[in-house]
């Protein structure tokens, strides 16, 4: 089925859901698990880059699905890198090309599509980006 899953986490309420559906699809095809949060920076004139959380936020979200992961017996890698606001989408498709992924998991918050439309939806942008499959919790 999939040998290799990249799996984006954010911050938000479906987190959880996001890692327990990557923890169903690894167990069942036996696929290795690329866990990848993206910290985005705000760019303000006169301040330069402005980080949108700590490091210890960063890190905590990642720590938690790795863990819950290889407790299941799955073999999961992860990375906390830095991205530019609204740059997230391509940095999830270039990772996905990097680790090979066949597959590529994702939360949705769930915005209205005004909200989505006027905000933008990282989720959406990868859907229409990637040439991988994507699946997108809610």
């Amino acid at each position: 089925m999939y040998e290799r899953i990249l799996v984006a986490l954010d911050h938000s309420a479906v987190t959880d859901k996001v890692v327990e559906a990557t923890k169903h699809l690894a167990e069942a095809s036996k696929a290795k698990v690329w866990v990848l949060h993206l910290r985005e920076r705000e760019v303000i004139p006169r301040m330069g880059l402005v980080p949108t959380e700590s490091d210890t936020q960063a890190s905590e979200v990642v720590e938690s699905a790795v863990k819950a992961l290889t407790d299941a017996g799955i073999d999961a890698k992860s990375e906390v890198r830095e991205t530019i606001f609204g740059q997230a989408a391509r940095e999830i498709i270039e990772d996905a090309k990097l680790h090979g992924a066949d597959l590529i998991v994702m939360g949705s918050r769930g915005r209205s599509d005004l909200a989505g439309l006027v905000l933008g939806s990282t989720a959406h942008k990868v859907i229409h980006l990637s040439d991988h499959p994507v699946l997108v919790v809610r």
